[in-house]
């Protein structure tokens, strides 16, 4: 519903704006409005309306799927059914203190994950045990055991891709 308050007034406005090209300007649109214009000259609107305003945003919409917030490879790859999960946990867990751009995460306390250097799956997991570098800063043990392991394989698999 929120994307039809956004797109509808656009689609609107482009119903508007090719009515008055197709008229020829804006007295001979007035006229065609308030005479009904012919039948051809109203189908071709309406297609066009279809076409443009409706079919290709909701092609665009449809195409974005699993690849929002995706960067680089990615956008294309297809995610294993543990990068899935563990992607999950990070958006449930870990996305509101950390940046991660394969999730659009973007903390306001915790680094930037595509920065950093060497992360690797244990270093990810040792971070989660510790509560990041031990400082207080991250609650250590914030996931465990499987769940732990996903968030670092997902981490160290898609960080600063």
């Amino acid at each position: 519903m929120q994307v039809l308050l956004v797109i509808g007034p656009f689609l609107v406005l482009g119903i508007v704006v090719m009515f008055i090209a197709f008229s020829g300007s804006p007295a001979a649109a007035r006229e065609a409005y308030l005479t009904r214009g012919g039948r051809l000259f109203s189908f071709t609107i309406l297609l066009l309306y279809l076409g443009l305003g409706v079919a290709v945003p909701a092609a665009v919409i449809a195409a974005r799927g699993e690849a929002e917030g995706g960067v680089g490879s990615l956008r294309t790859e297809q995610a294993s059914k543990a990068d899935e999960q563990g992607k999950e946990l990070f958006i449930a867990n870990c996305k509101s203190c950390h940046n991660l751009d394969a999730v659009n995460a973007r903390g306001v306390t915790g680094p930037d994950l595509d920065e950093l250097g060497g992360l690797d799956r244990q270093r990810v997991l040792n971070a989660i045990k510790r509560g990041g570098t031990g400082q207080d800063r991250m609650p250590a043990g914030l996931l465990e055991g499987q769940d732990a392991e996903a968030v670092a394989g997902y981490v160290a698999r898609v960080a600063g891709q």
